[in-house]
């Protein structure tokens, strides 16, 4: 008996909620009006955007891309085939060929890249420009712009001691390394990037943008349009006897809404033929939205806890409800509502073709930017004096979610209750695949931004690791603790496409 048969049974027989899968691809059997995508069309698909936001948002050069980052979302078996890349400039434009298949992605502005669906080429929303309201970075001082802080250094923090901690996650070429910074106190005292990158340069962040999310949540949340433990306000989900009607919103911001979804850890699913929901949403150019929201249950809510897209596209929806019902422009909304009250001038965050913010992993940002974002949360939601995020919203995205079988996620948000990181272990993280990590350590006053490229992942979260170990030492003197010896812990390990028990989580 196959794993899945016997799950279904297994939940059958105990009376769970659920609708059983046939064994056939996954974009047909959850959303039969769906057409099937192959594996090797949507391989070509995500490489073609992943491309095209490297060259065209974050300012790469094409073959580094390539080598660096643009196979990620490619199933195993095609991973090592020929690819044939057409980019073209004048057009900002990108052509895939995989195997006798074309896809293309096409750079839309202030709304980057975005992949045409299968035989089209088009997208189906109006691009808008996003434009930030603040003046000149370079006028006003952290963290509301990047004028040189001209207070004195510290008294009781060793400069080169930080500096030598910053250069441990750099140590190796191979890590790819691209951005570190490091914000003690409120001030930048370490940041470093990679020959090529920039404070300026927009950098691939993956699943960092899923705790992006969530901030938007709190923000609509905060406003009155539903509440964590509000029944979630998916229209269809509300119709009688609809098994959904009992997920609340908390279940879905602790990844526990039990919804279906299949994922890179089902290893019963065939990568020739089959490619799971948690990358189709990235790859097939469909409506997310709309493709999350349409799963059906597999276990009753806020009882398995686990790692799936569903959630993240679910609540992205919800916030794109709450905002157009107020009449607002959704495109625009997150620099408005946002960026432009924490010093962040441009982030660009990428749709599907019917405009929907796949912040589950499409979204470029600076490491600075990524700092002043997690700042805001070591403030308890609050800058400059202004409360952003409701009180008590930081507590619940670091609280372990009860789902889970480890202490290892909260609210959008990973937590290191595991200690699988060299922090304390109140330490809690923004993380995306490629080794993208934003540390929020409230009781260091501590926000660590690490970016790098995917490749380097293995290498760069080892390095990484000794880095967090050195850093934390480096600024126990300035706590006013006696210093301590830097921490020992083996060096986390990853493998490729998925996250191993008891490790860092290689979030996609």
């Amino acid at each position: 008996m196959t794993r899945r048969l016997s799950l279904v049974l297994l939940l059958a027989a105990s009376g769970t909620a659920l609708v059983a899968q046939p064994a056939v691809p996954p974009t047909r059997s959850h959303h039969p009006d769906v057409p099937y995508q192959s594996p090797v069309s949507l391989g070509a698909a995500s490489y073609a955007k992943i491309l095209c936001s490297g060259v065209f948002v974050s300012g790469r050069e094409e073959d580094e891309v390539r080598r660096n980052s643009a196979s990620f979302l490619m199933t195993a078996p095609y991973q090592t085939e020929p690819v044939t890349a057409d980019v073209d400039r004048a057009a900002r434009r990108v052509r895939v060929t995989l195997k006798g298949v074309t896809r293309t992605a096409a750079f839309y502005g202030d709304q980057g890249c975005v992949i045409h669906p299968e035989g089209q080429d088009r997208v189906f929303f109006t691009p808008v420009p996003v434009r930030t309201t603040l003046p000149d970075a370079a006028a006003q001082p952290w963290p509301m712009g990047d004028a040189a802080d001209p207070a004195p250094w510290p008294a009781g923090l060793d400069r080169a001691r930080v500096a030598a901690a910053v250069d441990l996650a750099f140590a190796d070429p191979g890590g790819l390394t691209a951005a570190m910074v490091v914000v003690h106190k409120g001030r930048i005292i370490g940041e470093r990037y990679m020959p090529g990158i920039t404070k300026d340069t927009q950098l691939e962040s993956w699943s960092m943008g899923k705790s992006l999310t969530a901030t938007l949540v709190g923000l609509v949340v905060k406003r009155g349009a539903f509440g964590l433990d509000d029944p979630a306000p998916v229209p269809d989900w509300r119709r009688p006897g609809d098994p959904r009607g009992a997920i609340r919103v908390r279940d879905i911001m602790r990844m526990s809404s039990g919804l279906s979804f299949t994922g890179q850890d089902d290893r019963w699913m065939d990568p020739h033929t089959q490619y799971h929901d948690h990358f189709f949403i990235y790859a097939g150019a469909v409506d997310a939205f709309r493709y999350a929201i349409s799963s059906p249950v597999e276990f009753a809510p806020n009882t398995v806890g686990r790692y799936r897209n569903v959630d993240p596209m679910t609540l992205g929806f919800l916030v794109r409800q709450a905002v157009e019902q107020q009449g607002e422009e959704y495109l625009t909304y997150p620099q408005r509502a946002l960026f432009d009250h924490v010093g962040i001038r441009r982030q660009v965050l990428e749709p599907d073709p019917w405009g929907n913010f796949l912040l589950s992993g499409y979204d470029y940002g600076t490491a600075r930017n990524w700092a002043r974002l997690g700042m805001l949360y070591l403030q308890d939601g609050v800058w400059q004096g202004q409360r952003l995020l409701p009180e008590g919203w930081t507590t619940f995205v670091r609280t372990p979610a009860p789902a889970w079988k480890r202490r290892e996620y909260g609210g959008q948000f990973w937590v290191n209750g595991e200690g699988q990181w060299n922090l304390p272990r109140d330490a809690y993280f923004m993380s995306g695949a490629g080794g993208q990590h934003t540390f929020i350590v409230p009781s260091h006053d501590l926000v660590i931004v690490r970016m790098g490229h995917q490749r380097g992942a293995p290498v760069g979260t080892k390095l990484l690791n000794q880095s967090l170990a050195a850093l934390v030492a480096a600024v126990e003197p300035s706590r006013g603790a006696a210093p301590g010896p830097i921490a020992t812990r083996a060096p986390v390990r990853t493998r490729a496409g998925s996250r191993p028990p008891a490790a860092a989580p290689t979030s996609r």
